[in-house]
C-alpha cells in the first residue's frame, strides 16, 4: 500500500518538500514551534531481539502494534498539540527483499493512520527502510511507500531538513543518488544563511557521533571523514551573522535546560537522529517532545 492509498495522516513528501506546510505561509518565524519526535518503531524487532535472530527473525509484531497504539493515543492528547510528529527512521524491521516486509508496512501504516489528522506526520528513511547499502531500487521503493527521502519544509520560521543517512553512510551502490542529495543540501544550507532563518533543525537516522566528532567509527554513526564534511558544511551555514550561528548534534542528555538563560551559540543548526530518542534503558519505540525556542532547542521531556 502506497502512502497516497493510505491517505489521512500522511502528508507525502514530493518535490522534495512537505504539502503539510505551505512555505509561504510558514518561512516567517511567529512564536516558539512544538515538535514531537520518535524513532525505530520497527515492526518486528522485538521477536527477533529476543531469538538473536536479528537478521531474519521478526515475523510476529504485535507488542510493537500495542505499544505504537499506545504512544499515538498518548500524541493525540498533548496540549498544544506538536506542530508535527517526525519518525526518524527504521519504520520497519524487514529490510528490503526480506520476508514480512510487506505486512509490516501495511500494519504500521494502518496504525499510524490514527494519528490526528492536526498533527502531520515527517518520515525519515533508516537503514531497515532503504538498505544498509542502498540501491537506486531501494530508494525507489520508499520513495514510492512513504514519500521522498531526503526534502525540507517551514514551520514558524523554522527551515526543517529531512536528509537520507544511509547516502552518507554507504552509497557505492548508487553514488548518482548521493550527488544529487549533497547538491541539494548545498543549495538549501545556502538558502537558510541568506535567509538568515531562527533555526535549521536537520532529521536523518543515523547520527554524525554518539559521543565525540574525533570518536572511532562504529555501526551507528558515520565515518570520521563524511561526519568532518557533514559538521562543516552546517558550521558555514551558520557563521554569517545568522541566528543559525553554530552547530552541534542533537544527542541524549546534551540539551539546554529550558528555563536557563540561553547561551552564546545556542541558536545553532541542530541534528536530530535515532539515538537522541533513544530513552535510557530502552531499546525502540522512543519518542521526546522538543520546543524550538527564539534562542535554542529544547528537550521537553519523554512521552
Amino acid at each position: 500500500m502506497s502512502a497516497a492509498e493510505a491517505g489521512g495522516v500522511f502528508h507525502r513528501a514530493r518535490g522534495r518538500t512537505l504539502d503539510a506546510f505551505p512555505e509561504e505561509k510558514q518561512s516567517q518565524w511567529a512564536c516558539p514551534v512544538w515538535i514531537i519526535q520518535g524513532a525505530d518503531p520497527q515492526f518486528g524487532l522485538m521477536k527477533a531481539w529476543v531469538t538473536g535472530d536479528c537478521d531474519n527473525g521478526g515475523d510476529e509484531w504485535g507488542q510493537e502494534i500495542r505499544l505504537t497504539e499506545q504512544a499515538i493515543q498518548a500524541i493525540n492528547k498533548l496540549n498544544p498539540k506538536p506542530r508535527f510528529f517526525v519518525l526518524c527512521g527504521d519504520l520497519i524491521h524487514a529490510m528490503p527483499g526480506m520476508p514480512w516486509r510487506k505486512e509490516q508496512t501495511k500494519d504500521l501504516q494502518r496504525v499510524l493512520r490514527n494519528v490526528d489528522s492536526d498533527i502531520p506526520l515527517v518520515l525519515v528513511s533508516g537503514n531497515h527502510d532503504v538498505g544498509n547499502i542502498p540501491t537506486p531500487e531501494t530508494v525507489a521503493e520508499f520513495q514510492e511507500t512513504w514519500g521522498d527521502d531526503y526534502f525540507s519544509f517551514w514551520v514558524g520560521g523554522v527551515l526543517f531538513l529531512v536528509l537520507n543517512s544511509q547516502l552518507l553512510y554507504d552509497a557505492s551502490r548508487c553514488p548518482a543518488l548521493k550527488q544529487a542529495q549533497d547538491q541539494w543540501l548545498d543549495q538549501q544550507l545556502s538558502m537558510a544563511e541568506q535567509l538568515k532563518c531562527q533555526h535549521a533543525i536537520v532529521f536523518q537516522h543515523i547520527p554524525l557521533f554518539l559521543q565525540s566528532i574525533d570518536e572511532e567509527d562504529d555501526y551507528f554513526n558515520l565515518t570520521k571523514p563524511m561526519r568532518k564534511e557533514m559538521a562543516d558544511k552546517f558550521i558555514k551555514a551558520g557563521s554569517s551573522g545568522s541566528p543559525v550561528s553554530g552547530w552541534k548534534s542533537g544527542l541524549k542528555g546534551r540539551f539546554p535546560d529550558p528555563s536557563a538563560p540561553p547561551q552564546p551559540g545556542e541558536g545553532v543548526l541542530i541534528q536530530l537522529c535515532h539515538s537522541l530518542a533513544v530513552r535510557p534503558g530502552t531499546r525502540c519505540l522512543h519518542f521526546l517532545i522538543c520546543k524550538v525556542g527564539t534562542a535554542r532547542v529544547a528537550l521537553i521531556g519523554w512521552l
